[in-house]
C-alpha cells in the first residue's frame, strides 16, 4: 500500500525475460498441433490454430507470430524462452500452463483459460485481453506493460514481483488474491470490482488511494454522506 511515512514506498521489481532465440525453422504450412507435441526451435508464422488439440504440448525457443488460437485446447502447456507477437483468439483454453521466460506482445485475446497456471518471467505488452481468467495463478516476476485488461479475474492467485506500467485495468477480481511486492502506482487506470480489501503487499500512488477510497469505504461498510 501507499507509503505512510511520506518516503518513497520499496518494492522489489520484476525480473524481465531475457529472450534470445536461435535460428528458426518454419512450421509446416497446414500442419495441426498435437497433444504432448513437442515444438523446438520453431516460427510459427500466421497459422490458423484454431480448434487445434495442443494439450500438454512444449514450446521451446519458439517465435509464434500473427498466429489465431480460436478454441485451442492448450491445457498444461509450456511455453519455454518463446515469444508471442500479434497472437489472436478467443476461449482459449491454456489451463494451468506454464509460462517461462515469454514475452507476449499486441494480442488480441478473449476469455482466455490461464487458471492455475504458472506464469514466470513473462511480459505481456501492448494489446488487449478481456475476460483473463488468472484464478488460483501463479505469477512471479509478471510484467502488464502498456496493456488493456477488461475485467481479468486474479480471484485466488498469488502474485510476487508483478508490475503494471502505462496499463489499463478494468474491473480487476482481487477475490482471495496473495500480494509481494505488487507494483500498480504505474496503472494509467485501476479498476477493481472484488477484493480491495486483498491489495495488503501492493503499492499504489497517492492518487490512485484517493480513486479507491470509495471501495474502501465500501468494504468496511462505511457510508459517506455529503
Amino acid at each position: 500500500m501507499a507509503d505512510r511515512s511520506g518516503g518513497a514506498a520499496k518494492v522489489k521489481k520484476a525480473r524481465r525475460p531475457e529472450v534470445r532465440l536461435p535460428p528458426l525453422v518454419p512450421w509446416e504450412e497446414g500442419g495441426r498441433l498435437e497433444p504432448d507435441g513437442d515444438y523446438d526451435g520453431l516460427e510459427f508464422s500466421g497459422a490458423d490454430l484454431a480448434g487445434q488439440e495442443g494439450t500438454g504440448a512444449r514450446f521451446m525457443d519458439c517465435a509464434i507470430v500473427g498466429c489465431g488460437f480460436d478454441e485451442a485446447a492448450l491445457r498444461r502447456a509450456r511455453f519455454l524462452d518463446s515469444t508471442l507477437t500479434g497472437i489472436r483468439g478467443v476461449g482459449t483454453d491454456l489451463a494451468e500452463a506454464t509460462l517461462r521466460d515469454v514475452e507476449v506482445t499486441d494480442a488480441r485475446l478473449g476469455g482466455v483459460q490461464l487458471h492455475g497456471a504458472v506464469l514466470e518471467r513473462v511480459v505481456i505488452r501492448g494489446g488487449k485481453i478481456d475476460y483473463l481468467n488468472l484464478r488460483k495463478a501463479r505469477l512471479k516476476d509478471v510484467v502488464f506493460d502498456g496493456c488493456v485488461l477488461v475485467e481479468p479475474d486474479f480471484g485466488g492467485a498469488r502474485l510476487e514481483r508483478v508490475e503494471f506500467p502505462g496499463c489499463v485495468l478494468k474491473g480487476a477480481d482481487l477475490t482471495g488474491v496473495t500480494m509481494t511486492d505488487v507494483d500498480l502506482r504505474g496503472a494509467a487506470e485501476l479498476g477493481i470490482a472484488r477484493g480491495v480489501d486483498r491489495l495488503g503487499g501492493a503499492v499504489v500512488s497517492p492518487a490512485q488511494l484517493f480513486d479507491l477510497a470509495p471501495a474502501f469505504a465500501a468494504q468496511l461498510g462505511v457510508r459517506v454522506v455529503g
